[in-house]
């Protein structure tokens, strides 16, 4: 029963580990001269967000996972509209 938990535990660290080089892969992708260029990164690093959420589950740390779950479309909103409604103009 316990081999059983570990290789499910390394199989959800497995997928996390993905998660996160799709999302480096995806932001190297884009290159700077795109028109709202941060947006779609915005949107790519949701993808390391949701690995980061699942690691933490099989890590038996569900509060702490819940939470990040909770926050992080905060933190991606705040970011988007700072950068909308900055100073700077973005043609």
């Amino acid at each position: 029963m316990l081999e059983a938990i570990t290789i499910i535990r390394s199989a959800i660290f497995i997928i996390a580990s993905i998660l996160v080089l799709l999302t480096a892969i995806g932001i190297l992708r884009f290159k700077d001269d795109l028109n709202r260029v941060v947006y779609a990164r915005i949107h790519i690093l949701g993808l390391a967000d949701m690995g980061c959420i699942i690691a933490l589950f099989a890590l038996y740390d569900p509060l702490l996972g819940a939470t990040y779950f909770i926050l992080a479309p905060f933190a991606s909103h705040a970011i988007a509209n700072a950068y909308y409604y900055g100073e700077e103009t973005h043609d």
